[in-house]
């Protein structure tokens, strides 16, 4: 211990994509009373703003929050490394040992004796880096719901069952559905197709791929078309009389859902109320069960229901998934369903030690299942999606508090998705475009539902300022909502290559009958664009097909700079690029270094993509920015304060150690926010 301590138990409330712009618009609503709460018992800027660091990329920023360093030093420069080298091809980043920077559970848990809980924060936490026995961490190799890379053993359903099929039918990876069209699917054959490159990002994401290989040619590649792509099976199932159960009441209807790879049936009851309407559903193992596995009315949905599976071995494995009954037609001749991933409930590989998973399933429940929907579809936005992250963040909040409660950690780091997948699925459609015919006000109003739902969340830890627990509700970015789309340049996940091309500085093979592929003409490609914000220049003697020599690699920089800033946008004719700079230069950013591409750019504001490839300053659509929001309340913190201080993300560490008496970590770059605690330094 260097000092005396001013807490002794601190919880990071971390929201991915939790922002202050939108929030001070509910605040100012009155419809986030609880984030009103850790305000006025604690501290924060008016404003509520968190200066974000770049790239506003979330593994990035998660590592620069525990590390107080900036991702120019941490190495983490976006969702993909760098693959050296080869300038085609990127390196997943979510894993500790790429990681340079010491993190601050480190210093807690080896130094300080606090017994330490890291909760699926996706920044530099796994594998666990220290083999101190206080240190406990729990899933970061992706940032959407625990699990989500390893337990899946079964994907989504869309259950159409009709009295106008006359034949079971099991459609598999029907990738998409038509927008507005809700469940109701005549056209799904036509929307059967090979899903194999434009899945290939999220396929990266999800098994933790560690080199990827993701070249976008064009808009439709990009990331907002690719997540719109909602990976299911579809059923289509005629409606009959009940016929050959054990147990089924007069009048009743019934039909078939097939699950996994389509070898497994589930019969389902049609049921009528005593006014003789169609209004329930019921889902058996086997006609022969008295108990089914799962009673649904209209519009409910039913969540973690376990069941048998069998997984791609042949082999049956117990998982749980949700189901949602979307429609129920009260003459019985339509009910539409959809039926959540499975999740292999025995998975227990993330959670170091495994005892601690053991301790969660026993005293809170199975980890629930992530919603997978179209974002373009109002319907399962608004009836699956968003009730689904109300499930997962109250059980996410019933873990944190039974630790809390049970006094079983000094310090927690965590983390919740929700906002931040809401943001990539649909954050867009909250500005119309004729592209997408979408009704911008209903978007506007899946935005608010998703910040009170994190308002409810945040809510459930406010006891705990009662129970001596300092706690720091923050985030890693915000998000925009896109005004003008078609421009190709920078995107996380990727490789962009129609910018560079129109500018001349990349080419692309051209196949036998003189189409583009996704193949670099290395011989006349001098440079390359590269994830959200680095473009690299194709040198000779550092990367295998260098073209580029050396000596002229500063002229070069500077005609690409040049052309970077010259650029216009075809549609409206504005400037997209806001900022270039040269890799030395960016080091005022904390991006330089050899984790960062020879020219560091960000976009102009209205032209940004969710997030990734702005300035964390800058706003979107909607009232969306990219900052990430700040607040702290409890023992240390100054009671209803607010401070005029530019409260940095490198900041937090820091201040998190001096508030515990213990050192800052290794490589922090950051300083205390000593205007917001109660002694002074």
């Amino acid at each position: 211990m260097k000092r005396k301590a001013l807490t002794e138990k601190i919880a990071v409330i971390g929201v991915d994509g939790f922002e202050p712009r939108l929030a001070k618009k509910f605040l100012d609503q009155g419809k986030m009373p609880n984030l009103q709460k850790f305000i006025d018992r604690g501290s924060c800027r008016d404003d509520l703003v968190l200066l974000g660091a770049v790239p506003t990329v979330t593994p990035t920023l998660w590592t620069t929050l525990s590390t107080g360093a900036y991702p120019g030093t941490h190495g983490i420069t976006c969702f993909f490394g760098h693959n050296h080298g080869q300038l085609d091809s990127l390196v997943y980043n979510l894993d500790s040992r790429r990681c340079k920077a010491e993190p601050l559970w480190n210093v807690y848990a080896e130094e300080a004796n606090k017994k330490t809980l890291v909760w699926h924060w996706p920044g530099s936490s796994w594998p666990a880096t220290s083999d101190s026995p206080n240190l406990h961490v729990v899933d970061g190799t992706q940032p959407q719901t625990i699990n989500t890379g390893i337990a899946g053993i079964d994907i989504s359903k869309i259950v159409v069952a009709s009295d106008k099929f006359t034949e079971l039918q099991f459609l598999p990876n029907t990738s998409t559905i038509t927008p507005g069209a809700g469940c109701i699917i005549e056209n799904v054959e036509e929307l059967m197709e090979d899903d194999g490159e434009v899945s290939y990002l999220r396929a990266a994401i999800s098994s933790g791929a560690k080199v990827i290989k993701n070249i976008i040619t064009c808009e439709e590649e990009n990331e907002v078309n690719v997540l719109a792509k909602m990976i299911a099976d579809s059923v289509k199932s005629p409606i009959k009389e009940a016929a050959g159960w054990a147990k089924a009441p007069a009048g009743a209807k019934e039909f078939t859902i097939i699950l996994g790879k389509g070898l497994e049936r589930r019969p389902v009851l049609l049921l009528q109320n005593e006014q003789g309407v169609y209004d329930t559903i019921q889902v058996y193992k086997s006609k022969k069960d008295a108990q089914p596995l799962v009673t649904l009315k209209a519009e409910q949905s039913a969540y973690d229901v376990v069941d048998t599976i069998t997984n791609d071995d042949g082999e049956p494995v117990l998982g749980n998934r949700n189901y949602h009954a979307l429609t129920i037609s009260p003459d019985g001749s339509q009910v539409t369903m959809l039926i959540g991933m499975a999740m292999d409930v025995s998975r227990d590989d993330l959670f170091h030690p495994k005892s601690l998973y053991k301790e969660v399933i026993d005293n809170i429940g199975y980890v629930p299942n992530r919603p997978v929907v179209n974002g373009a579809n109002e319907i399962l936005v608004d009836k699956v999606f968003i009730p689904t992250w109300d499930h997962y963040s109250q059980w996410q909040a019933d873990c944190l508090t039974y630790f809390m409660k049970n006094n079983q950690y000094d310090i927690i780091f965590s983390h919740l998705h929700n906002v931040d997948n809401g943001g990539h699925l649909f954050w867009h459609f909250a500005k119309h475009q004729e592209m997408w015919k979408n009704n911008e006000e209903a978007y506007k109003v899946f935005i608010e539902r998703m910040y009170i739902q994190t308002d409810n969340y945040i809510g459930r830890f406010l006891p705990y300022l009662d129970e001596g627990w300092t706690i720091i509700v923050t985030a890693d970015h915000g998000l925009s909502c896109q005004e003008n789309h078609g421009v190709e340049l920078g995107e996380a996940g990727g490789i962009t290559t129609p910018v560079m091309e129109e500018l001349g500085y990349s080419k692309m093979l051209l196949d036998e009958n003189g189409n583009r592929t996704h193949e670099f003409d290395w011989a006349h490609t001098k440079a390359v664009a590269s994830r959200g914000n680095h473009i690299y220049l194709n040198l000779i003697g550092r990367d295998e097909h260098g073209i580029v020599d050396p000596k002229d690699q500063y002229d070069l920089e500077t005609q690409i700079i040049s052309d970077l800033y010259q650029y216009r946008d075809h549609k409206t004719g504005k400037r997209v690029v806001a900022l270039a700079m040269r890799n030395k230069d960016a080091v005022i950013l904390g991006l330089s270094g050899p984790e960062c591409g020879d020219i560091v750019y960000f976009k102009e504001e209205t032209f940004n993509v969710i997030h990734a490839d702005s300035l964390s300053t800058q706003n979107g659509y909607a009232d969306t920015s990219l900052s990430p929001i700040f607040v702290a309340a409890g023992p240390g913190i100054k009671e209803g304060f607010k401070t005029e201080r530019v409260i940095r993300q490198v900041d937090i560490a820091p201040t998190m150690a001096f508030l515990s008496g213990v050192r800052l970590p290794a490589q922090s770059e950051g300083s205390p926010v000593h205007q917001i605690l109660t002694e002074e330094i």
